[in-house]
């Protein structure tokens, strides 16, 4: 029997793909062999020794204290791409409201709610609609910055808008490479896109390398007037920097998901109450996606999607298996693999991955390993943790 511990609201076409049969889920669960969250906050809460993986209903992790968990051989697993399109849709609602003053126009039209008489509403929306006017997206230029699952599907987007698109990412993968369009002008540098484009649409995730991408410097080399998006993550952006271009005019409009009080009151600037995946689609894709990876691992010590392990999968014929993550210096396979033979165990096959400080292995044996053979691998210096599955 697994435990799974859950926190916050998970939707139930996820929770469902657990055979009750083997899994005890819930948020009282005590002893978990995993964690299932969202947005529930990871950093200076006390986590049970019996935890072997934490899976994130969504792409980011900054709620998940990563390095630390790293360090004990945690596997923390997310969800790209579950939803990618529900940000894709709002980035679309994002490039029209900053290009046109739409929410001007509403907030308007509902102040003359006390305008009974048509023909006297009639004139004074002709009167003042030259108020609300804007520029058409089609034919402008679009900045990606970021083009992985959400930024690919934003840059095909705005291809079909009529825009034309340019994109930078200095580490895009070969799967993201094969989604993207190649009407997609590949740009060499940030500061190359930025000085491009019209729009710029933000799609990297929040790490010590991409905090205030945005900033100053950055803004500097925007055209005159260019409207920014950020669906990404609140950090990327220095907030001040952005207020100060509003300010002098340099840029155009912000259009965000991610509230700051410096941000709100501001004609130039559209926030949302960060609603990017919150669509009933993206909520059960993130949660099946989660659930089936957890299980995925649990059961057969496959990781697919880890922000930490790297991707390592193996098929099952029904052999014992072994699987143990170590420190990634020499001789700590070598030295386990010997454990096994003064051991009389047959290994029929064996698959062994690396992700910067960090490996993992998955080992099936022919016979089933005792506890002290366990112990003994356990004892290798640079093993971070065994278990067989």
């Amino acid at each position: 029997m697994f435990r799974i511990r859950t926190h916050n609201r998970i939707a139930e076409r996820g929770l469902e793909q657990f055979p009750r049969d083997f899994y005890a889920v819930g948020p009282e669960v005590e002893e978990p062999d995993a964690l299932l969250l969202r947005s529930h906050r990871l950093h200076d809460e006390a986590l049970p020794d019996s935890v072997v993986a934490v899976a994130r209903a969504g792409a980011g992790v900054n709620n998940i204290p990563v390095d630390d968990y790293s360090r004990r051989g945690i596997v923390v697993f997310n969800t790209p791409g579950a939803n990618a399109n529900a940000v894709k849709e709002l980035v679309a609602a994002g490039l029209f409201l900053g290009s046109r003053d739409i929410v001007g126009g509403f907030n308007f039209v509902q102040s003359l709610k006390n305008i009974d008489q048509p023909n006297e509403l009639a004139k004074v929306l002709e009167a003042e609609k030259k108020r609300f006017s804007g520029t058409e997206v089609a034919g402008k230029t679009l900045g990606v910055v970021g083009l992985g699952a959400i930024g690919s599907l934003v840059a095909n987007m705005a291809l079909e808008l009529g825009m034309r698109v340019a994109g930078y990412d200095p580490a895009i993968s070969v799967e993201a490479a094969w989604r993207l369009s190649s009407r997609v002008e590949k740009m060499d540098s940030l500061e190359a896109l930025l000085s491009a484009s019209d729009f710029v649409s933000l799609h990297v995730p929040a790490i010590e390398q991409t905090r205030h991408l945005i900033n100053a410097e950055t803004l500097a080399r925007l055209r005159s007037g260019a409207r920014l998006l950020n669906f990404a993550r609140e950090e990327i952006v220095d907030a001040g920097a952005v207020t100060a271009a509003l300010d002098s005019g340099h840029l155009g409009a912000y259009v965000t998901d991610f509230p700051l009080p410096g941000l709100l009151g501001r004609d130039n600037v559209i926030v949302l109450p960060h609603i990017g995946a919150s669509t009933r689609e993206a909520e059960e894709n993130c949660s099946v996606m989660a659930v089936q990876q957890l299980m995925d691992f649990l059961q057969h010590g496959n990781i697919r999607n880890s922000v930490n392990f790297p991707a390592t999968r193996m098929a099952r014929d029904g052999a014992f298996r072994i699987t143990f993550s170590n420190d990634n210096v020499p001789r700590v396979l070598g030295s386990v693999l010997s454990v096994l033979a003064d051991s009389n165990l047959n290994v029929l096959d064996m698959v062994n991955r690396s992700r910067g400080d960090l490996a993992y292995n998955i080992i099936d044996v022919e016979t089933a390993p005792e506890s002290g053979v366990l112990k003994a691998i356990a004892g290798v210096e640079g093993v971070i943790r065994v278990r067989t599955v």
